[in-house]
């Protein structure tokens, strides 16, 4: 027994005997596995987004505009970074790692394919459990004691799902690779996302324990964990920083495999890039701690108890600055490429490198809020920095669907319609998280929607986030039509439309069931490069 198959996907998704819809309930091809993942992120972002609007607008006047009472806010909070981070960012992610990392491979099918399609539905029912619960008053401190059960236990649902998926990308990253391709001669994105996969093995489970711990409490007792009021000072750190970080992981490979082929060049330092994905993982350790790892501070010299001060800094250094590191090594790899490049005017380009940016300005921004003494603990600045990381990592997903969507879907985004929505995203990214990071400053309180008041224009730092968190909204719609109307019914893009080096473009567009109809073996990074150099395709 191995851990792909081949002849299912023939099966339910190709069978002219099935109805199209049952065809795609019952289907293990990884491909359209991966288009489910897709397909439902992008419902998910566009509500998530709909909820940050209507959070931002209720907070413009604190004393007046109450659509939300103080009792719902946290709900409604709860259920936008439900959306924002596990219906839209993991999702988008995990659905181009399912879909394109067995074709990077060489592989004629995701490992466990079963468990992959199984771990979307799940996903998908926990995800909606979730978002009943909450509408029914069960969310993190809601009022109904079955409905709080039920979030807990569909949130335990949905995170085994994603686990599932990301068990499927791992082993197959580990033992589905075409002959002579090794683990580190795999392409970034193959890489990048069997080490996110990994990363998700380690940290999700430390999510489904407590979860459990929470519902038996909560329905038992009520002693230990604080009852529905504590269920957010437990489990609210997979909804912030760093984790955000190892959600990120399997995407920044896009940028190191998109910007060499767009800019017509070979990827700078390749073992740096590695090593600079690897250390973005770090920020696994935090799942350990269930909250921030902080660093306590206290002004005195540095020689003042040098040694309590080494001991809050390692610790701190480990979660906090060395997946800031390996961002930084991924951003100055991607700039020292593109520096002897000359790159093609396309539209993954800026949603790659801009993306990339929004990234490391939420993880930087992260950095100085878990010191103490800048005194930003409970402020909203951790949203400034929330908005930057997860809108980031939108744009780089939005970048890979225009990467990759010629491949899975045989036709490609326009550039000219593409190229400003990206600049679009950038600034409602931008403008968003910094909105935020400003009123951090000026100690408007995190968590809350009314009754607080500050010196400064608290309502102009609340109007731009409105309409950052708007504009991103609209980009949003923009681009999912976009998308929808170009793989439909757009230009047929041919198999290699970049002129690629990776064996993805080595198939058809879109790819067979069996993915490739004879076995490759790789003799380098580049084995498509040298296929065309050996002139057997062109």
């Amino acid at each position: 027994m191995t851990s792909t198959e081949t002849h299912h996907a023939a099966g339910a998704a190709s069978s002219s005997d099935a109805p199209a819809i049952a065809a795609w309930l019952t289907t293990a091809d990884h491909k359209q596995v991966g288009r489910l993942f897709i397909g439902t992120g992008l419902f998910g972002l566009l509500g998530g987004l709909v909820l940050a609007v209507l959070v931002a607008s209720e907070r413009i006047d604190a004393e007046g505009f109450q659509l939300l009472d103080s009792g719902s806010a946290t709900q409604v909070l709860s259920a936008a970074r439900l959306l924002l981070t596990f219906g839209a960012v993991a999702p988008l992610v995990m659905g181009l790692a399912v879909a394109i990392v067995p074709l990077q491979l060489g592989s004629r099918s995701i490992a466990f394919p079963r468990v992959a399609a199984s771990g979307f539905w799940m996903w998908l029912t926990g995800l909606t459990l979730s978002v009943v619960a909450i509408i029914g008053n069960g969310g993190p401190s809601g009022g109904e004691s079955e409905m709080v059960d039920l979030y807990l236990a569909a949130s335990v649902v949905m995170v085994l799902g994603l686990a599932m998926a990301a068990l499927s990308i791992a082993v197959t990253g580990l033992t589905s690779r075409t002959p002579g391709m090794g683990l580190l001669r795999a392409p970034f994105f193959s890489w990048s996302s069997f080490v996110g996969s990994i990363a998700l093995l380690m940290s999700l489970p430390v999510f489904i324990g407590t979860s459990v711990y929470l519902y038996v409490d909560h329905r038992y007792a009520r002693a230990a964990f604080g009852g529905n009021f504590g269920v957010n000072n437990w489990v609210g750190w997979a909804i912030s920083q760093p984790f955000t970080y190892v959600l990120a992981i399997p995407i920044l490979g896009f940028v190191l495999d998109a910007v060499p082929v767009l800019g017509r060049t070979r990827l700078a330092q390749r073992p740096a890039a590695n090593v600079a994905v690897g250390l973005v993982s770090v920020a696994i350790f935090a799942s350990l701690t269930h909250r921030a790892v902080t660093l306590p501070w206290d002004g005195d010299g540095f020689f003042s108890g040098l040694g309590t001060k080494i001991a809050d800094l390692l610790p701190f250094g480990l979660v906090n600055v060395i997946p800031l590191l390996g961002l930084l090594g991924v951003l100055g790899l991607t700039l020292l490429t593109l520096k002897s490049a000359k790159p093609m005017l396309a539209a993954p380009l800026p949603f790659a490198v801009l993306g990339l940016l929004m990234i490391l300005l939420g993880a930087t921004s992260h950095l100085l809020y878990t010191v103490e003494d800048a005194a930003l603990g409970g402020t909203i600045f951790e949203a400034g920095s929330y908005v930057a990381v997860t809108f980031g990592t939108v744009l780089l997903a939005f970048g890979g669907l225009t990467y990759w969507g010629p491949k899975l879907w045989g036709r490609r985004i326009p550039d000219k319609a593409a190229l400003p929505l990206a600049l679009l995203g950038f600034v409602a990214t931008a403008l968003g998280s910094l909105s935020y990071m400003i009123a951090g400053f000026a100690d408007q309180p995190a968590g809350v929607v009314d009754g607080f008041a500050y010196s400064g224009p608290q309502e102009l730092w609340n109007v731009i986030t409105t309409g950052a968190f708007a504009l991103m909204l609209l980009v949003s719609l923009a681009f999912v039509g976009l998308a929808v109307r170009s793989f439909t019914a757009g230009e047929a893009a041919g198999d290699d439309p970049w002129d690629g080096t990776t064996l993805e473009w080595a198939t058809s567009s879109p790819p067979p069931a069996d993915n490739f109809s004879d076995l490759i073996v790789v003799g380098s990074e580049y084995p498509l490069a040298d296929i065309k150099n050996s002139g057997k395709v062109g």
